[in-house]
């Protein structure tokens, strides 16, 4: 990463100008290549598949799970999977495991989708404000960010989830924060590349003023990588909020999510090992399923991939 110093003179000169005209510039064409090369990959299109699926199951949950996730049998307590009426068998407490894990779903996928898309709308606009203003805001900015910088991800997030009350918006709250200072030094990073190029320089002197450059031509050039970054930490923190979950820092019983389902089947692992690895199979999964995404989304963004 380069010093934040190191750009700081070219700030005023690369996104100010005079009257607004419309530049001679190259511009960003269509996303028909993005979606080809993406199509192309193959590892990441099965990958999508898999997650639209997941999501999908998630979200018609209400119509999919043949029970009531919190609904208790005692007679059919660590009942194993494809016993008659319950497919993937049932937990220590006779609740049907697949209704649980498309119940559970829903709250996962929140937690790892939700803190990116806040954690990367903030990111980016103190990346954005560094990188274009330099000076003061810039140092104020980046070292602030350094001070979440300076303790660990997952410890940092536990603190913060410890101060307050369980539950899922504990967990998204926590993520959302320790998310921000990773997004905002990319974000940042990215804009004083942007702002550095070639063209830049030929809109600033057709006449493009500092917004147009700066909505136009900058913002643009940085979404790319931060859309590919923030599909890779989709699934790291759905890692992470499973993780707070086993804590007993997610949400509370009776409400079912994937880590809370593995910090409840560890005390049963013996006896019904499959209470703990189906929903932890399926956290890998999905982890998994969003990185191929975030590669394939890299390769698909890279102007360098696209074929003249």
């Amino acid at each position: 990463m380069p010093p934040d110093t190191a750009h700081a003179g070219m700030h005023e000169d690369n996104l100010s100008g005079g009257a607004p005209v419309t530049p001679a510039v190259p511009h960003a064409s269509g996303w028909g290549w993005r979606i080809a090369a993406f199509a192309r990959d193959r590892t990441a299109f099965v990958a999508a598949v898999i997650l639209l699926l997941i999501a999908g199951a998630a979200l018609l949950a209400p119509l999919l799970s043949p029970y009531d996730p919190a609904a208790a049998d005692n007679l059919l307590r660590y009942a194993p999977p494809l016993t008659a009426g319950h497919l993937l068998g049932t937990d220590a407490q006779g609740r049907d495991m697949l209704s649980r894990l498309l119940w559970g779903g829903r709250v996962s996928l929140v937690v790892g989708i939700v803190p990116v898309a806040l954690a990367s709308t903030a990111g980016l606009a103190l990346g954005l404000l560094a990188g274009t203003t330099g000076g003061g805001t810039d140092q104020v900015i980046m070292r602030t960010l350094d001070v979440l910088f300076a303790f660990p991800m997952v410890l940092l997030a536990i603190a913060i989830a410890g101060v307050l009350r369980p539950g899922l918006w504990t967990e998204v709250i926590s993520i959302t924060v320790v998310l921000i200072p990773y997004v905002g030094r990319l974000a940042r990073t990215a804009t004083l590349s942007v702002a550095a190029m070639p063209f830049i320089e030929a809109a600033r002197a057709a006449g493009a003023t500092r917004t147009a450059l700066l909505l136009r031509y900058v913002t643009p050039g940085v979404l790319p990588p931060l859309l590919v970054y923030a599909t890779t930490l989709i699934g790291m923190m759905i890692v992470v909020g499973s993780g707070l979950s086993f804590l007993g820092l997610g949400v509370q019983p009776p409400a079912s999510d994937w880590g809370a389902m593995v910090s409840e089947g560890r005390i049963v692992l013996r006896r019904a090992p499959h209470a703990t690895v189906l929903p932890g199979l399926v956290i890998v999964a999905v982890s998994l399923a969003f990185s191929f995404l975030g590669d394939g989304l890299r390769d698909a963004l890279d102007p360098r991939s696209r074929r003249r």
